[in-house]
């Protein structure tokens, strides 16, 4: 919101020495966001003044159209004589009025003007444009023609209003009385502590049955619709220099008198009005939602099919604007046209003047669902007053009986439906517990008085909300009210104390271990937002009776493509290694932790919404309970790319499925649990390079994720790097197979005895089905063992492999003899004959 201070003093006397980086300190200080402080004019300097056009003369000569005008600026050059003036521009004819800039001029931009001899003539200044003088867009982009009125020789800086100063607010969604100089007005003029001089306090003609027909088909989308009709206006009216320039002055282009008009009610009171030729209006007006599949076009030229949650506004032929949003192309305000053989001027001579109150959140759905934000939209989905209308309404028609000549039909037309302004309760001394500081009944009376409302009551306080302000709903908002009145910075810094003895619990301390481990092992964090939508899930090659399609779909998502909750961490973090990867990054390893929604059968939908006045009951919160779907902590990674670099060290190694396992083993480990991995089939994995973990929960094996090479048709349909691997895990699962806390490895001094052992298997047969075998049959003495070799060539039949660990055994009491090491050895590769096939190589 661009607020002239030129234009604010109106509403609030304001000290002479007042600057606009005062006002703007007083209004931040309140609680407003203002942004900047823009100094219009700034550099600007005279002599600029008004000039009429004697005669033209048209310069053929050169490859430009270029006229050689003489200026008459009366005294203003000191001899009286007219000016010499060379100019391009041709929207203006002999007898114009203009803005001329004369020899010793500065114009913005640091132009200096003065004589000079161009295209064989002396040209003594400058006929100027708008866009030369710094004053915004006008539509036209061309010379300044002033209405003929206006003297030659005056002083064109004061007549345009060229200095002054304009505030830009950035206006939060919970204060949209600031879109408007009224409610900017009432800050000021709380901030300086003087009286305001409410724009919106007119005379308005009571509402009798004269007026123009309106019927209201949705009475919850529009609770108030006041019509006033103005009739013999003159088409030919021009909205004068200073309406002009304050629209300009607040960003908006002037257009026509009759939408100027509308446009800088609009500003000044807040409340968005719509202009009707009444000549373009088939019958009643109207008001109802759309219906599904009609079609509107609307000002800006478009065509528009509806949706049934749409407002629209209707004549007998069909819609003819959208409400709260935009008005219809078959009712718009037609320009002036001159008959070129009578002369005549013909356009629109009668308005029908809309100032209605809408729903805040159906025209903001509307205006989202058709991309069409306008400054009204603006206004109506941020809230409007609603008793701002008829007085908007007659200060629209009085300023067109002003400016246009028309007359104000005695007909008015207000419908509202009934209500009742809005009370809180409050104790008096709410405020002081809020902020910690003793402000006292009598201040917290006051600050809220000047806030706009009625408060009754002593200790329990009954507060009034102005109708302006539908942001105030509850104590906790009239609490801060209080609070920025009397000043932010006026708050004491005090650090909270935390009650003694808290702590993390185990599962945010499980959940921190793990991620610091998978960043020790040379992963990033990648965070993505929890939404999903069913592409990703096609992409991931799942069946139609996965249960990872089951999802939880929110009201209002914030985009129709990712409409559901995510039920696995994979789509993420695969879309944040395909954007890295198509940004030069090829060697990459990225983890994320985080929950998942996981809906279970049978569970109710919709979620009931808890009051904020108490504490709810453990009923309550079992029903809410109920609703929310099953939200397991994960932890997955993804990689692609080298998994170690080649350098002067050696050759590098691309990242594999084992790696994806290993980041499996080291979330695990942080847990203080041991995987069980065996290999498996399992979308989005590659059929035969996937493997599940498993783990042991009160004696049963229990799935907790999977690891390995993803499946080349998901790698395709991602858009992923080759052999692009992922792992992703159950934490909560984790944490419940941990029987207590991370026992401490036992220490030995005696030494340790090592066994090699090389066995062949069938390549088929998994390695850790042979390392659990060997590590069972090796029995207590056992410390650990390590494959350190995988084997498969010539030396070997076809179809086999040839695995060789390394067995550290060692006593806790004693130092183990070779017989004692070779005879654990010796049970171990018995029991992996046993289960897994295995022969000792070269046995």
């Amino acid at each position: 919101m661009r607020v002239p201070l030129s234009w604010l003093r109106e509403y609030v006397d304001l000290p002479e020495t007042t600057t606009g980086r005062d006002v703007q300190a007083k209004l931040i200080s309140a609680g407003l966001e203002v942004e900047t402080v823009e100094q219009l004019g700034a550099g600007l300097t005279g002599p600029l003044v008004v000039g009429k056009v004697l005669t033209i003369e048209e310069l053929t000569e050169f490859k430009k159209p270029i006229r050689f005008c003489t200026v008459d600026v009366g005294q203003a050059n000191g001899t009286g004589e007219p000016q010499e003036i060379i100019c391009g521009a041709r929207n203006f004819a002999e007898g114009d009025k203009v803005v001329v800039a004369l020899p010793g001029a500065v114009l913005p931009g640091d132009f200096r003007i003065a004589e000079r001899k161009t295209y064989g003539r002396v040209s003594r200044g400058m006929i100027c444009s708008g866009d030369e003088l710094g004053m915004g867009d006008d539509g036209t982009h061309g010379i300044i023609v002033l209405p003929p009125e206006h003297e030659v020789g005056t002083d064109a800086t004061v007549l345009l209003e060229l200095f002054d100063e304009v505030l830009d607010i950035a206006v939060t969604p919970d204060r949209g009385y600031c879109l408007s100089m009224r409610g900017v007005a009432r800050e000021t003029a709380t901030a300086y502590g003087l009286p305001l001089r409410d724009p919106a306090l007119l005379d308005v003609p009571a509402p009798n049955s004269y007026g123009y027909p309106v019927q209201i088909a949705d009475p919850i989308g529009c609770d108030r619709f006041t019509a006033r009709t103005v009739v013999g206006l003159d088409p030919e009216a021009r909205s004068p220099i200073w309406l002009q320039r304050r629209l300009q002055k607040v960003g908006m282009r002037p257009i026509s008198l009759a939408v100027d008009i509308t446009n800088y009610v609009m500003i000044e009171l807040g409340q968005p009005l719509h202009a009707y030729d009444r000549s373009r209006i088939d019958g009643p007006i109207g008001v109802r939602r759309a219906a599904a599949g009609e079609k509107f076009t609307t000002l800006d030229g478009t065509a528009r099919v509806l949706d049934s949650g749409d407002l629209v506004i209707t004549d007998n032929r069909g819609p003819i604007g959208l409400a709260g949003v935009m008005g219809g192309a078959n009712t718009e305000i037609a320009d002036p046209v001159t008959d070129p053989e009578t002369g005549i001027v013909t356009g629109t001579t009668e308005v029908v003047i809309e100032a209605a109150h809408f729903d805040a959140i159906s025209i903001a759905r509307t205006a989202r669902r058709h991309k069409l934000a306008s400054e009204a939209s603006k206004r109506f989905e941020r809230g409007v007053d609603p008793q701002a209308a008829a007085a908007a309404a007659q200060r629209t028609v009085d300023l067109l009986v002003l400016l246009a000549g028309g007359t104000a039909e005695a007909g008015v037309t207000e419908i509202a439906a009934p209500s009742a302004p809005h009370t809180i309760t409050m104790p008096a001394n709410h405020p002081d517990k809020v902020a910690g500081v003793d402000y006292g009944r009598e201040i917290v009376v006051r600050r809220l008085q000047e806030v706009g409302c009625d408060v009754y009551g002593q200790d329990e306080l009954v507060v009034t909300v102005p109708s302006w302000r539908p942001d105030l709903y509850v104590p906790n908002d009239l609490a801060e009210e209080v609070i920025r009145l009397e000043g932010y910075e006026n708050l004491p810094s005090t650090l909270p104390k935390p009650p003694a003895g808290r702590g993390l619990t185990e599962r945010q301390r499980t959940h921190r271990r793990v991620g610091r481990a998978l960043a020790g092992a040379g992963y990033v964090e990648a965070l993505n937002y929890p939404f999903i939508g069913e592409q990703a899930l096609d992409h991931l090659g799942l069946d139609a009776d996965d249960a990872r399609r089951r999802v939880v779909k929110l009201v209002n998502p914030l985009s129709d493509e990712e409409p559901a909750l995510r039920t696995t961490l994979l789509p993420g973090l695969l879309g944040a290694l395909r954007r890295n990867d198509s940004r030069g990054s090829h060697d990459l390893a990225l983890f994320e932790t985080g929950l998942v929604f996981r809906p279970t059968e049978g569970q109710p939908g919709v979620a009931v919404r808890l009051g904020v006045d108490r504490r709810p009951s453990d009923e309550e919160i079992a029903r809410v309970n109920a609703v929310l779907p099953a939200q397991p902590r994960r932890a997955a990674v993804v990689l692609a790319g080298a998994r170690e670099q080649a350098g002067w060290w050696g050759k590098g190694r691309p990242s594999d499925w084992a790696d994806a396992i290993e980041a499996g083993r080291t979330v695990a480990a942080e847990a203080g649990v041991e995987l069980i991995i065996s290999a498996d089939q399992h979308a989005p994995w590659h059929p035969g390079r996937c493997a599940a973990f498993h783990v042991e929960v009160d004696g049963e094996k229990v799935l907790v994720g999977h690891a390995g090479e993803l499946h080349p048709r998901v790698v395709k349909a991602f858009g992923l790097p080759a052999r692009a691997c992922a792992m992703e895990i159950d934490l909560d699962l984790l944490e419940k197979a941990n029987e207590g806390p991370v026992k401490a490895p036992r220490i030995s001094s005696f030494p340790v005895a090592t066994q090699d052992v090389a066995l062949v298997v069938a390549a088929g047969v998994p390695t850790a089905e042979v390392e659990a075998a060997l590590a069972e049959g090796a029995g207590e003495l056992l410390e650990s063992i390590r494959l350190f070799d995988v084997y498969t060539g010539d030396q070997l039949d076809e179809g086999s492999k040839s695995l060789a660990y390394a067995l550290k055994f060692r006593a806790p009491d004693r130092t183990l003899t070779v017989d004692e090491a070779s005879a654990a050895r010796d049970a171990a590769v018995a029991l992996a004959a046993e289960r897994t096939g295995a022969v000792l190589r070269g046995a």
